[in-house]
């Protein structure tokens, strides 16, 4: 990365992070191409230009597409059918997607031809780089793929690649060519493959789900840091989360999870499981570990599907240039058709998560009602100070259960629902990109689920009244109290919880601070757990 300042991101075709995607999608970093890239895909092109010069029977490129792959092109057909392809494609309709979501994808499809295979003209990934450079960004509706490579959405980029469709520029939607020349740039001509290589490959489904898992990562080290403080306020029992209890039945993730919260507590009287009100503690708190530890697995899954889809090439076919291809001698090139454009494993991640997710909410609510039921937790009921005559918080399980209701419907797997394109070619998909999608809302749903949870825990702590909290409670419960007071006589909480989930569990210098605290201490617990 020698030259390149600490806001760009450096796109090579191997290494884009998480966290890359998420500085170019929602902090407007600047995109480099690394130098290899150009070297790489001129020598990719190469081979097309061969094989359209002889004529070879190839997919996409000398050929039709889908059922009409038999159908061999006119040479004086090539660049007209790449443009027809884009246009032909572009049939997504709904509301546009969000502008980081749009970033996110063209910076996905950058990458994965950044590191060969397409075949386009290098002058396209160049042109698609500008854009996200000068902040021209493809108006893409929502609803239009179903996982067989995300074509009817990402020609909707194509279009404005060649000066057509919309784009959003400078806060304005104007049609794709002036946005591209009131941005200093020149729409792009395209020659054989390149509009096939534009709608191609699962790049929605690859961008929305790097900004789906870096936020579900900071969603679970939220969750943590909420029940720590639950912990706290129900002085519950810290027992099982004992290294030795768990180590007789390593179940996966769980001692990670179990660690971190180990870790938020540390420097407060539940280290020592005597200071507990309760032998026997509800499910929803003593197994935490067991729950979070599941959803610590259900990313590591979604982690190894998806990488490989971020930092490979989705392309069908696929370029192999002489000095990529074992098979051929030096110099010589061959287009191959592929299935990389598949993503089952990707879909199938991405519905684990969402179940995952499910059981988080699920036990958040489950906490957050335990608190105020004075039978189990020894605290007035409801949490009011006042006694019967007030609601307290009674109301907000209503909001509770019906965010877990929508957390719930969103997790029905879509993975396995059946679905065909082009007739008797192709026949099945996979809905990947709509599995990353709707995880999106399920995160904004866990996280004021979350903030319900913490306004709640946080005013048990305040009548629980321990001696001295946990780091992680500690924090928390000084962070939601700088900005909501403690509950005494009846008042809207809807505020309370939407200012709690945005300004306290949405704020970077919290998020970092417990991710700091929950990672370490993950990090000390991974190695006898294994492959956890």
């Amino acid at each position: 990365m020698t030259g390149v300042a600490v806001t760009d991101v450096l796109v090579d075709g191997r290494t884009l992070s998480y966290d890359d995607v998420v500085a170019v999608a929602r902090h407007g970093a600047r995109v480099v191409l690394a130098d290899e890239v150009l070297p790489r895909l001129t020598r990719d092109r190469a081979v097309v230009d061969d094989v359209v010069d002889r004529q070879v029977p190839t997919y996409g490129l000398t050929t039709g597409l889908g059922a009409r792959s038999s159908y061999a092109l006119p040479r004086a057909e090539l660049e007209r059918f790449s443009v027809r392809t884009v246009r032909g494609r572009a049939n997504a309709v709904g509301e546009p997607l969000p502008v980081p979501v749009v970033r996110a994808a063209v910076l996905a499809r950058v990458n994965g031809i950044a590191g060969g295979g397409s075949g386009v003209r290098p002058e396209i990934p160049r042109l698609l780089v500008d854009m996200l450079n000068a902040r021209v960004h493809p108006v893409i509706p929502e609803v239009g793929s179903i996982g067989a490579s995300d074509l009817c959405q990402m020609a909707h980029v194509g279009l404005v690649v060649i000066g057509e469709g919309g784009a959003e520029f400078a806060d304005e939607v104007l049609d794709g060519g002036a946005a591209l020349r009131r941005a200093g740039l020149t729409p792009a001509t395209l020659g054989p493959r390149d509009g096939h290589v534009l709608c191609s490959a699962s790049p929605l489904a690859a961008g929305v789900g790097a900004l789906a898992l870096h936020e579900a990562a900071a969603v679970l080290t939220l969750a943590q840091a909420v029940t720590a403080l639950t912990y706290e306020g129900f002085r519950a029992n810290t027992g099982p989360l004992d290294a030795r209890v768990l180590g007789l039945r390593p179940a996966p993730g769980q001692s990670r999870a179990a660690a971190g919260l180990r870790a938020l507590l540390a420097g407060g009287e539940l280290g020592d499981p005597r200071n507990a009100r309760r032998v026997q503690d509800p499910v929803s708190l003593r197994c935490a570990a067991q729950v979070h530890g599941a959803l610590h697995t259900a990313l590591d899954f979604a982690d190894a599907a998806l990488r490989p889809e971020l930092n490979g090439c989705g392309d069908n076919p696929v370029v192999l240039a002489g000095g990529d291809n074992p098979v051929k001698p030096a110099g010589g090139g061959e287009i191959l058709s592929s299935g990389n454009f598949h993503t089952p494993a990707l879909a199938l991640a991405f519905d684990t998560l969402a179940l995952a997710l499910t059981q988080t909410a699920s036990v958040s609510a489950e906490r957050m009602r335990r608190l105020l039921e004075p039978a189990v937790s020894g605290l007035p009921a409801n949490l009011s100070p006042y006694g019967p005559e007030r609601s307290g918080f009674a109301p907000l399980t209503k909001t509770a259960q019906a965010l877990v209701a929508e957390i719930r419907m969103l997790s029905v797997p879509v993975s396995t629902d059946p679905r065909h394109g082009a007739d008797a070619v192709e026949d099945d998909s996979t809905n990947a990109a709509l599995g990353a999608r709707r995880l999106t809302t399920i995160l904004v749903r866990l996280r004021h689920l979350l903030a319900v949870e913490a306004v709640v825990a946080a005013q048990a702590v305040d009548l629980a009244a321990p001696s001295e909290l946990g780091r992680g409670p500690a924090l928390l419960h000084h962070a939601i109290r700088a900005i909501v007071p403690r509950l005494d006589d009846d008042r809207p909480c809807g505020v309370d919880v939407e200012a709690v989930s945005r300004d306290v569990l949405g704020r970077e210098d919290v998020r970092s601070t417990l991710h700091t605290w929950v990672t370490e201490a993950a990090r000390e617990a991974a190695a006898p757990e294994g492959a956890s």
